[in-house]
């Protein structure tokens, strides 16, 4: 089945950008896992949520706004795309990421397919 990993962070927390991620052991040991075992289809890391436009419609009218949709404790820092056999297996490895087990969280959810 296949997964999205919401990978979400403290909103007041350190934002890491891509440097510091890649000089981070806890991050590289879990991506060298994940590549070695297949399981990640796909993804990307996302800038800080204070750097989103949200889109609203109301008739002819396009409303943008600054930052997320939704105000929160936390945000999407990032998304993961995995394959694995069940949800079981999807929650071992989302237990095991490195935001995770870093005081944010990672929501587990199916695709449609």
């Amino acid at each position: 089945m296949k997964y999205a990993l919401f990978i979400c962070t403290p909103a007041d927390g350190e934002e890491l950008g891509p440097e510091d991620l890649a000089d981070d052991p806890r991050f590289t040991s879990y991506v060298q896992e994940v590549r070695e075992r297949g399981t990640v289809i796909g993804g990307a890391r996302l800038r800080p949520a204070s750097d989103a436009t949200t889109v609203r419609v109301q008739g002819d009218e396009v409303l943008l706004g600054d930052g997320p949709f939704v105000e929160s404790k936390e945000y999407v820092a990032g998304i993961d795309i995995i394959e694995v056999a069940d949800l079981d297996e999807a929650i071992a490895l989302a237990s095991r990421h490195p935001a995770a087990l870093g005081g944010g969280s990672v929501e587990v959810r199916p695709l449609w397919e």
